[in-house]
């Protein structure tokens, strides 16, 4: 079976995610192993995290998008939407943990920060909910 554009992308995204949470353990794998206190920084810890979750949550996208009712245009903005947040959020917790700046971004944040965070809970769960409607609608609303 080929696979759709929509489906292609997503998957290379999640993959891509993979490949940067493993480069992630291995600083957080330095980290611990050169600390005093043996663990990493907790913003290497939580990107680290994050990107192997998002990796996942991306393949969920793909199989979403590959048996949708919606347009491979459609499916593919939605997912793109959701992957841009995925990959922005790793970016700030990366620099974050390189920086050592802050142990919480929320207390002193820069500005900025919680436009950023409700712009990422409308695009993830907006975007999500596109593909899950083309996914239900595919697969239970057609007769």
């Amino acid at each position: 079976m080929q696979l759709d554009l929509d489906t292609k992308v997503i998957v290379l995204v999640a993959g891509l995610l993979l490949l940067w949470a493993l480069g992630l353990g291995v600083i957080k794998y330095h980290q611990m192993s050169t600390s005093p206190d043996g663990t990493a920084h907790r913003y290497v810890d939580i990107a680290h995290r994050a990107a192997l979750m998002y990796s996942f949550a991306a393949l969920v996208l793909a199989v979403l998008a590959q048996f949708s009712a919606w347009s491979v245009t459609v499916d593919l903005i939605a997912a793109s939407v959701v992957l841009v947040f995925f990959v922005a959020a790793v970016v700030s917790y990366t620099v974050h943990g390189f920086r050592r700046d802050t142990e919480n971004q929320f207390v002193d944040p820069v500005p900025g920060t919680h436009l950023f965070m409700v712009s990422l809970i409308v695009a993830e769960i907006g975007g999500t909910a596109v593909l899950v409607a083309g996914f239900a609608w595919e697969q239970f609303g057609r007769s």
